[in-house]
């Protein structure tokens, strides 16, 4: 059973302030350190000692005071010094008095000191010191009281595990966390991690059932599905026949072909309308034209901007950019997000409550930024995921790192691809000129490329024009200079050769989907990762060897912290404590297979969020 133990009234407050919320979320906060007061049985130097002695004589001088102790477990004289003694500390030792004292042992010209010594209450056991908002003594007694194994397991952990917790906060032996203790507070973090995506997620049941004729459809296609685009498409169908309304994220590589799942879907959900929401014009404007080459039957409307506002009621399949979101949408048993990154998440949950149906609709997302499988499993805890990790064809990209010495050959290899009708993309990192980055904005270098090349193209983030500029530059351009405005998405069958300009600014997942660009129809293709730092760049290096979306994301993993899914995005900032999910899959598999056979429902969870 999985659940979250009723928290202490009187300790809430503390959790609040801990920023935790159960047992399993308390027992990760590790001790920094502990302070062994188990009587000493030896004296070594530089180390903390304990004695059980009798205080012989005290001497105050103007800047220490000394005391001579008799230590009855070492049988031996010691000599205690406190430096600039606070009036407090004088009052601990009084002559013939005896107790326990802890402090550190040093040896000075042959003669044992114990330095700044303690009086302390209890001996025998070793006293954990924690570094957190709460006092020590408080966070001490907060642990002490909350943290057993009983109570771990009683959140849904493995006895194991709750086992290795409970070690950690009260070992036996002082010393750095163990193997066995590692691998608890890592399986610990993920569980109480994906068990609260878990709760998070929400079931609604559904009238819409899917019954297309998919077989038929895919039998009709002019080219062979790859197994991924076939299994995405099982998932998608399992989906939309249940009762409860489908709530799946759809991942696809770079050219993987998700335009074709997307289709599938609309073939599945009929008789059922279908409405698909993309994040600019022009990417609309292709999954129009696709859809309307491989969907003939279907009436399809396509929904911009510039659309004259009329009644939606007779087509079979929506498309449109976010001007669907002040429509007047009809009924609808499935609806799509394309690129669902580039849309805050109240636009893409105000898309779902806009059309007008009695029950809720089917939602796919569907992504063309790939994920490490890792990240795909956590994720997997609060929606349903589908990797594309095949593509229906090899690309052939050659990639390479150059500098400036680079930059005659690069000249030449550009004026060659255009004298072949091939299309060039050059990508800076900035549009105006930066006195803090050492590379050329777009406004400093389009003087020189304009005056050396013919059909120049120029755009932009901030470009209003910029979906216009990039439609006339697929017609008639050579040479397109941009920011990562063209990151995502566009099409453009000519272009065989993208240069990134200031490469090592950009993470690898970006200049993934920046090289996705070329080679759309089986071009050789051509990228060059330029950079002005001298020397080799590990990062660039393992990126130009490698390319599958799916292990460059996994790679992009291990040069930089992971991030919060909580917050919407594994790639948000805030660092998991214990896991790393470049390299803990093997735990993140555990956690997931536990949680799957182990998650019990409770009356409160029937009512809505778990069927």
């Amino acid at each position: 059973m999985t659940k979250q133990s009723q928290l202490p009234p009187e300790d809430i407050d503390k959790f609040h302030r801990l920023g935790v919320g159960s047992l399993t979320a308390l027992s990760l906060i590790a001790p920094a350190s502990f302070e062994d007061r188990r009587l000493s049985i030896e004296i070594v130097h530089n180390a903390s000692c304990v004695i059980d002695a009798t205080v012989e004589h005290v001497v105050r001088t103007p800047k220490s005071l000394k005391i001579t102790f008799f230590a009855h477990n070492l049988d031996s004289v010691i000599e205690g010094i406190i430096f600039h003694p606070k009036p407090y500390m004088i009052h601990q030792f009084s002559r013939g008095e005896r107790g326990f004292f802890s402090g550190k042992a040093v040896l000075e010209q042959g003669r044992w000191q114990l330095i700044h010594p303690l009086k302390i209450s209890a001996v025998g056991s070793l006293v954990p010191m924690y570094k957190t908002p709460l006092r020590v003594d408080v966070m001490r007694r907060l642990v002490q009281k909350n943290i057993t194994v009983a109570g771990l397991i009683s959140e849904g952990l493995p006895e194991k595990i709750a086992r290795e917790l409970f070690s950690v906060h009260f070992p036996e032996f002082p010393g750095p966390l163990s193997e066995p203790q590692l691998y608890a507070l890592k399986f610990a973090e993920l569980f109480e991690y994906m068990r609260r995506l878990r709760l998070k997620r929400r079931y609604h049941t559904t009238r819409y059932r899917a019954s297309g004729d998919i077989s038929g459809w895919i039998q009709s296609l002019p080219f062979e599905l790859t197994e991924d685009q076939k299994n995405a498409i099982g998932e998608i169908r399992r989906d939309l026949s249940g009762n409860y309304a489908s709530r799946r994220m759809i991942v696809g590589d770079v050219g993987s072909g998700k335009t074709m799942v997307i289709l599938a879907s609309v073939v599945l959900m009929r008789p059922y309308r279908s409405i698909l929401m993309a994040p600019t014009t022009i990417l609309a404007a292709q999954l129009y034209e696709e859809a309307q080459k491989f969907l003939p039957a279907l009436r399809i409307a396509l929904v911009t901007n510039a659309t004259k506002k009329g009644s939606l009621e007779g087509y079979d399949f929506i498309i449109g950019t976010h001007a669907l979101l002040h429509r007047d949408l009809p009924e609808a048993g499935l609806v799509m997000v394309d690129e669902q990154h580039r849309f805050g998440t109240a636009q893409r949950h105000s898309l779902t409550r806009l059309t007008d149906n009695e029950t809720s609709p089917h939602y796919l997302q569907f992504s063309a930024t790939p994920i490490p499988r890792t990240q795909a499993m956590i994720d997997s805890a609060h929606i349903d995921v589908s990797l594309i990790v095949q593509t229906p064809f090899t690309k052939n990209i050659a990639t390479r790192v150059i500098g400036k010495s680079d930059f005659p050959p690069l000249l030449e290899h550009i004026r060659s691809e255009i004298a072949l009708q091939h299309q060039v993309l050059i990508v800076y990192p900035l549009v105006e000129q930066s006195e803090s980055i050492n590379y050329q904005s777009i406004d400093e270098a389009r003087g020189y490329w304009e005056k050396n090349f013919e059909n120049v193209y120029v755009t932009h983030g901030k470009d209003k024009e910029k979906e216009a500029v990039l439609m006339a530059f697929r017609s008639h351009g050579s040479i397109l200079l941009a920011t990562t405005v063209v990151e995502v998405g566009i099409s453009l069958p000519n272009l065989s050769t993208v240069v990134i300009v200031g490469a090592e600014r950009l993470g690898l997942s970006t200049l993934h989907q920046l090289r996705g660009r070329v080679s759309r129809t089986g071009l050789q293709g051509y990228c060059y990762l330029y950079t002005n730092k001298s020397g080799k760049n590990e990062r660039l290096e393992a990126f130009s060897s490698c390319t599958s979306g799916f292990e460059i994301a996994a790679l992009d993993l291990k040069f930089r912290s992971s991030g919060d899914l909580l917050e919407g995005s594994i790639q948000s900032g805030r660092a998991f404590r214990w896991a790393d999910i470049a390299e803990d899959e093997e735990i993140v598999q555990e956690v997931k297979k536990w949680l799957d056979n182990n998650l019990a429902l409770t009356s409160h969870q029937e009512q809505g969020r778990l069927p």
